[in-house]
């Protein structure tokens, strides 16, 4: 087998407007490594991952990439008529060249006589291109292709689809089985499972692991970081620039926590050094050593005593102000406070009533129900594979979305949903500026945007075009509980949020006022669900799903 090339990143700049996304970051990362990159939302993930696949440049810096990288972007590259079976040739295209190349070199070396320049030169090549098609297991090609659609949900879309037929979902799931399927030297992901259920997110875990190259990722999904990861690297600010944790996530947090505690201690401990400085600066120095008048048998030598006196304080005074120069010149950096979210009710309402109920809901071709009911203040889990319909449910409760059955809600009950997709009319306009529009000028007064702990205060008045999906997602969220609806609906929440947010997410979801209805494939949120759970199937759901 030949050896794989690391993926080596040095010293990385790239700057966005007047910001700098990435500040002088360096990566290693070996075959066989899968890095998992972490940081709140805004941090540069997605940057980091699009510089060291060569689609951005950086400011400054250099990459050194193996050859044959993958980038899986959070969209697929190519054009909507585009067929699946196109897609996946292109996927093929590097097995079967390495194939075609090895018959073509082995038929020119039956006709070239043995010990001649020219049989050495095509044994050579002979070695090279099989090398390559053993890295990619060219063989196995075709049957992987087959195994990869059917591991993530793809085996029965005909191949002849093309892409503007599918949905997102699928869109998105074969996009991630191309780069499977290739099997690069090197392999950039963000956010892989976002379109994934229990059984693909867990076939991709396994896909991966068994990768030899290099796999860096960037990743919402906790219980995916663990599966995966050999080392986490979070891109949040620290005292050294990124730190980089062995392990997956729940290693990572302990390490984070940790961390942070050094960190406060060492700002601590030198805070207490300046002051003791600046005091020795402005008073300490000045002093005489021992603090009392001459004596009767000293007073002839006072004038000689006194000038070195003066010039030892002289001196004092410079070396206090000298340290304390160097000192507030290389001191480090506060610990930046993290995001926290600061809601305090998510929904509001109270009383044991039903506020909607379903029976017989049926949409045509995405969802079934026989039953269902929410109570005023439920925490309903709904969860099933890819395709049952969660989100259709979510927009049919919302009253989005008709359908054929009994729906009925409540009058007048106040509803919010936050969809897969946070989109605002005015991208142009500040992150500040749509929410005070959208709540209303009034109760923007009393919950502004920046007392809820979901946007950074530099990303407060940054326009919307600007902030990450992350931070759009935050800010339709933040839209959603300023004033908070009596029935509140969440379509996978923790999508292309940080991890730290989906910790503190999850909390706020406990017991309290209002109705909560969430959709999630999140397989850390559901273990850790305390409220009532009702999982969607293909066709009608048998019994009662209140």
């Amino acid at each position: 087998m030949s050896v794989r090339p690391a993926l080596i990143a040095h010293d990385l700049v790239r700057v966005r407007g007047t910001r700098r996304v990435l500040d002088g970051v360096s990566l290693t990362a070996a075959p066989g490594r899968r890095i998992g990159l972490i940081g709140e939302n805004g941090t540069g993930k997605t940057t980091l991952l699009r510089v060291l696949a060569g689609v951005d440049e950086p400011e400054s810096g250099t990459v050194v990439r193996p050859p044959d990288l993958g980038f899986l972007h959070q969209e697929l590259p190519f054009t909507p008529a585009a067929t699946v079976a196109g897609i996946l040739d292109d996927a093929l295209r590097e097995a079967r060249a390495d194939l075609a190349e090895l018959d073509r070199i082995a038929v020119a070396l039956t006709d070239s006589p043995e010990g001649t320049e020219e049989h050495d030169r095509l044994l050579a090549a002979y070695a090279e291109v099989l090398e390559r098609a053993q890295d990619r297991d060219a063989w196995d090609a075709d049957r992987r292709a087959r195994t990869v659609l059917a591991g993530l949900g793809l085996g029965g879309i005909p191949h002849d689809r093309t892409l503007a037929a599918l949905s997102g979902g699928q869109r998105g799931r074969l996009a991630l089985a191309a780069m499977l399927i290739r099997r690069p030297g090197a392999l950039l992901l963000d956010e892989p499972t976002n379109h994934l259920d229990d059984a693909a997110a867990a076939f991709c875990e396994d896909q991966l692991r068994a990768l030899p190259g290099v796999v860096v990722l960037a990743s919402h999904d906790r219980a995916f970081l663990d599966a995966v990861c050999t080392d986490i690297i979070d891109l949040d600010p620290a005292v050294d620039g990124p730190v980089r944790h062995g392990g997956g996530y729940t290693e990572y947090l302990a390490a984070k926590r940790a961390e942070a505690e050094r960190w406060r201690r060492r700002y601590d401990d030198e805070q207490a050094l300046l002051a003791d400085l600046r005091e020795a600066a402005a008073l300490t120095a000045h002093q005489v050593a021992h603090g009392r008048p001459p004596r009767d048998n000293e007073k002839m030598g006072y004038g000689r005593t006194a000038g070195r006196v003066q010039k030892q304080i002289s001196r004092r005074v410079r070396d206090a102000a000298r340290r304390l120069e160097t000192s507030e010149r290389d001191q480090i950096p506060a610990p930046p406070q993290p995001l926290r979210f600061h809601a305090s009710v998510l929904a509001a309402g109270d009383g044991n009533e039903a506020i909607v109920t379903a029976d017989q809901l049926e949409v045509p071709g995405r969802l079934r129900v026989a039953h269902l009911e929410v109570l005023a203040r439920d925490r309903l889990l709904v969860s099933g594979p890819n395709g049952v319909g969660k989100s259709t449910l979510l927009a049919v409760l919302a009253g989005h979305l008709t359908c054929t059955g009994v729906v009925w809600r409540r009058p007048d009950l106040r509803v919010g949903l936050l969809g897969q997709d946070s989109v605002f009319p005015d991208a142009q306009r500040t992150a500040r500026q749509v929410f005070n529009t959208t709540v209303g000028t009034e109760r923007a007064e009393v919950v502004p945007l920046s007392s809820l702990g979901l946007l950074a205060p530099t990303d407060l008045d940054r326009p919307v075009a600007e902030l990450s999906v992350g931070q759009r997602r935050r800010l339709g969220l933040a839209v959603l509980v300023a004033d908070p609806p009596e029935l509140l609906l969440l379509d996978e929440p923790t999508n292309h949020l940080s991890p730290r947010l989906c910790d503190e997410l999850e909390e706020a979801l406990g017991s309290g006022p209002g109705a909560i209805v969430v959709a999630s494939h999140d397989r850390r949120l559901r273990s850790r669900w305390q409220g009532r759970e009702i999982t969607l199937a293909a066709g009608p759901v048998s019994g009662d799903a209140a």
